[in-house]
């Protein structure tokens, strides 16, 4: 004797059956040929094609295995676009190049992680230990310049400006700049206009910093203008044959280069870190994030302290000897 679902399953294969004959314009079959449709649509995506789309506008390197992450990352544009699939923007692109939109993509698909004071360590290390003697060393030209690159919303170059503000009254009367940088213009905006949700200023900023250097306004704390004074930010590719300064527009004292060199292949790490190391003074500091090193470690040289570890550049000079010095122990 048969089981009692032999029945119900054979219903269910005379049904089937049946509908698949039903004609192609009766509304089931058209909401089927729509899922359709949305599942080739994503099988003929090239994702390949779009991650060296991104690794030619900003030398990111993606990992295959996660792929997904174009259809989040890219709803908005397709949105603004007037796209419904990541497919339709594949062939857009494929008809006409279109440097905007590709540029649009790349910082779509750019990490934007960031917070005030994030990694205390490096800014507590500058507070107690490296920025005073750099401060006097600079004491006859009164002049100090900092580099927050790729800053993403600003937090960095802020908490900078607020650390110098706070403990440093001595350079009231200086004349001190932090720059900011970013691949993307959409994030520059937001450090220029300076204006936060309450959940990041939640993040690492003591209430006594939201008093002091924010006003309220409305659901978002905006910078006070004496941050804002001390700030700049612009667009910029790190990775761009040319970057937005020069030795000849003054040398920066410390470098903030945390957290952006992850996905960069070895080639533009250390084509990255040899411009840093041109814009740099002979006795700045270079603060990377806590899983990066140098690319080229013969041109800088490593401090450990505070828990942190910052880079100080090396001259010509200092190279020729240690390879000496190396060269003598053989």
């Amino acid at each position: 004797m048969r089981p009692s679902s032999f029945g119900k399953r054979r219903y269910r294969l005379v049904c089937s059956k049946a509908f698949s004959n039903v004609p192609s314009s009766t509304p089931a079959n058209k909401y089927a040929s729509t899922d359709a449709d949305a599942s080739a649509s994503s099988r003929t995506v090239d994702y390949s094609y779009l991650r060296q789309l991104v690794f030619e506008q900003s030398q990111n390197l993606l990992d295959p295995a996660r792929d997904y992450l174009f259809e989040t990352r890219l709803s908005r544009l397709l949105s603004n676009h007037g796209l419904a699939h990541t497919e339709e923007l594949m062939q857009l692109l494929r008809l006409k190049r279109d440097p905007v939109l590709e540029r649009q993509i790349a910082e779509a698909m750019t990490i934007n992680e960031t917070s005030v004071f994030r990694d205390g360590r490096p800014f507590e290390l500058l507070r107690s230990e490296l920025l005073p003697p750099l401060i006097e060393s600079r004491r006859s030209t009164r002049w100090l310049r900092f580099w927050s690159a790729a800053c993403s919303t600003g937090q960095e170059a802020y908490s900078i400006a607020m650390l110098l503000l706070e403990h440093f009254p001595q350079l009231a009367n200086w004349n001190v700049k932090i720059e900011g940088t970013d691949i993307s213009s959409e994030v520059v905006h937001r450090c220029q206009t300076g204006t936060y949700h309450r959940i990041e200023m939640n993040r690492g900023l003591p209430a006594r910093h939201i008093v002091r250097f924010f006003d309220h306004s409305g659901e978002g704390w905006t910078v006070k203008p004496e941050l804002r004074k001390l700030t700049s930010f612009r667009q910029a590719n790190l990775c761009a044959d040319q970057l937005p300064f020069s030795p000849s527009m003054g040398r920066f004292d410390v470098v903030f280069l945390r957290n952006v060199m992850l996905y960069f292949s070895q080639e533009t790490r250390k084509k990255l870190l040899a411009n840093v190391h041109r814009l740099l003074a002979s006795d700045g500091l270079l603060f990377l994030g806590s899983s990066e090193q140098p690319a080229d470690p013969t041109i800088w040289t490593a401090t450990l302290a505070g828990g942190t570890c910052y880079y100080r550049p090396r001259q010509p000079t200092e190279t020729i000897c240690d390879y000496a010095t190396e060269m003598n122990k053989d």
